[in-house]
C-alpha cells in the first residue's frame, strides 16, 4: 500500500508541476484544474490504467480530503467582511438564509421520489452533501469585470459560506441515518447531534476569537510578521478542528466558526490569513480532485437513467428554484437570477461530505445509491461549469450593458476577497 501511495503522490506532483507551467495559458480557456485533476484521476484508476488502485475508503485519503476542507472553510470564513451579510435586500444573506435551507429540502424531497429505495434520513443526506457550492469550479466569473460586482460578491460570498452553513444539517442527518440504521432511541442522536454542533460552535469562537486577538497583539508589538502571519492562523484553523473532535464537536463546524470568528476582532485579520492558508487549502484540494476521479470512475457502473437525470435536476431546478425565490423583491432581473443560479458548482464540499459518509456510515442500506448520485452530480458540474463558464460571461455582459445605470444589479458594494485576491499586513 506505501508503494501505491507513493506513486500517487508523485503522480500527482507532476501534474501539479506540469500544470503549474502553464496555469496562465489555462486559466483563461475553457479548461479548469478541477477538470484536469479529475480527468487524470479517472485515467489512473482501476477502471482506466489501473495505476493506482485506492479505494475511497483509504484512511490517507480521508486526511488529505478533511484537511483541504478544514483550511478552506477557515480561510474563506475569515475572509468575509461580516458587515457585508447586514440587510434584509443583501443578496448573499438571502442565498444563505433562504437559498440555502430550500436547496436542502428541495434536493432531499427529489431524492426521495426517485430513489425509493433510501430512508428519509438518507434522501436528507443528498440534499444536504450537494448543498454547498464551489467557486474555486467558477473562479474566472467571479474574477470577471465584466460580471458586475454586486453578482460576484454575492456568488463568491455564498460559496465562501454555505459550505459550513452546510455543515451543522450533514452532522445532523448523518448521525441520524446511521442511528436509524443501528436502531439506536431518537433521544440520543438528538444529543449527539447537538452536542456535535454546540461544541464545534463553542471551539471555534473560543480559538478563533483568542487566537486573532494573540495574532494581533503580537504584530502590534513587532513580535510577528510576513508568513508567520500566514503559518499562525493555519495553525489556528487546525487547531479549531482537532480541538473540537476531542471534545466531541464536529472539527468542521470549529473550523468554519473559528475563521469566522477572526473577522470579528479588529485589526484587518483576513487581509494576512488567506494567502498561506488558501493555498495549501488550494493544492489539498487539487489532491481531492484527483482522487475524486478515481473514485468516480469507480462508481460508473452503477450510473442509472435515474441518477443522471437527479444530477441534471440537482444543477438546474433544485439550484435555480431556491435562488429564484430567494432573491424576490430585489429588483434582479430573470437574466439575473438565471446566471446566479446556473453558476452555483458542486466541488470540494460535496466531496469532502460524501468521503466522510462513506468511512464514518458504510453500513447505511442506500450508501452506493447516495455515492453514485452524489459523484455522478459532481462529474458533470466539474465539466459543464468549467466550459461554460467564458461563454456565460459574454452572454450576461450582453445583457447587462443594455441595463439602466440605476439597476439593482449595478449598485456599488464592498467586494471581499476571492481566493486569488490576498494582501499581508505589514
Amino acid at each position: 500500500m506505501v508503494s501505491l501511495i507513493l506513486v500517487g503522490i508523485i503522480i500527482f506532483s507532476i501534474i501539479l508541476f506540469v500544470y503549474s507551467l502553464v496555469s496562465h495559458r489555462i486559466e483563461s480557456s475553457m479548461i479548469t484544474a478541477p477538470m484536469i485533476f479529475v480527468a487524470i484521476g479517472m485515467l489512473v484508476s482501476p477502471e482506466g490504467f489501473d495505476i493506482i488502485p485506492l479505494g475511497a475508503d483509504n484512511e490517507l485519503i480521508l486526511v488529505f480530503a478533511e484537511i483541504a476542507l478544514v483550511l478552506i472553510l477557515f480561510s474563506d470564513a475569515a475572509r468575509i467582511d461580516v458587515s457585508t451579510l447586514k440587510g434584509n435586500r443583501n443578496f448573499p444573506s438571502r442565498l444563505l438564509g433562504i437559498g440555502l435551507p430550500l436547496t436542502i429540502f428541495l434536493g432531499a424531497v427529489i431524492a426521495i421520489l426517485f430513489f425509493t429505495d433510501l430512508s428519509l434520513p438518507e434522501a436528507a443526506l443528498i440534499g444536504v452533501i450537494l448543498s454547498p457550492t464551489d467557486a474555486g469550479l467558477g473562479q474566472v466569473i467571479v474574477n470577471s469585470p465584466k460580471v458586475p460586482a454586486r453578482i460576484r460578491q454575492a456568488l463568491n460570498v455564498e460559496s465562501g459560506l454555505n459550505d459550513g452553513g452546510a455543515i451543522p444539517f450533514f452532522a445532523f442527518f448523518l448521525v441520524l441515518s446511521a442511528a436509524e440504521e443501528a436502531h439506536i432511541p431518537a433521544s440520543q442522536w438528538v444529543i449527539f447531534a447537538l452536542e456535535q454542533i454546540g461544541y464545534g460552535v463553542l471551539v471555534g469562537l473560543i480559538v478563533g476569537l483568542v487566537g486573532a486577538y494573540l495574532v494581533n497583539k503580537a504584530i502590534d508589538r513587532g513580535l510577528m510578521r510576513g508568513r508567520y502571519q500566514w503559518i499562525g492562523f493555519l495553525a489556528l484553523a487546525v487547531i479549531s478542528y482537532v480541538t473540537a473532535i476531542a471534545v466531541g464537536g464536529s472539527g468542521f463546524i470549529a473550523a468554519f466558526v473559528g475563521g469566522l470568528a477572526t473577522t470579528l476582532t479588529a485589526g484587518g485579520i483576513g487581509e494576512s490569513i488567506i494567502e498561506f492558508t488558501s493555498t495549501w487549502g488550494e493544492v489539498f484540494s487539487l489532491v481531492v480532485f484527483f482522487v475524486f476521479g478515481m473514485i468516480a470512475a469507480s462508481l460508473l457502473s452503477g450510473v442509472t437513467a435515474a441518477i443522471i437525470v437527479y444530477a441534471v435536476l440537482s444543477l438546474t431546478l433544485i439550484r435555480i428554484l431556491p435562488v429564484a425565490l430567494s432573491l424576490i423583491k430585489t429588483g434582479l432581473k430573470p437574466n439575473s437570477i438565471l446566471f446566479i443560479g446556473w453558476f452555483g458548482p458542486r466541488g470540494l464540499a460535496s466531496i469532502v461530505l460524501l468521503l466522510i459518509t462513506l468511512n464514518e456510515a458504510p453500513d447505511l442500506p442506500g450508501l452506493q445509491t447516495i455515492a453514485v448520485a452524489v459523484s455522478t452530480t459532481v462529474l458533470i458540474s466539474v465539466f459543464a461549469h468549467g466550459i461554460s463558464a467564458n461563454p456565460a460571461i459574454t452572454w450576461y455582459a450582453k445583457k447587462i450593458a443594455s441595463l439602466p445605470s440605476d439597476a439593482s444589479e449595478l449598485k456599488e458594494v464592498v467586494e471581499s476577497p476571492t481566493r486569488m485576491q490576498v494582501t499581508v499586513r505589514d
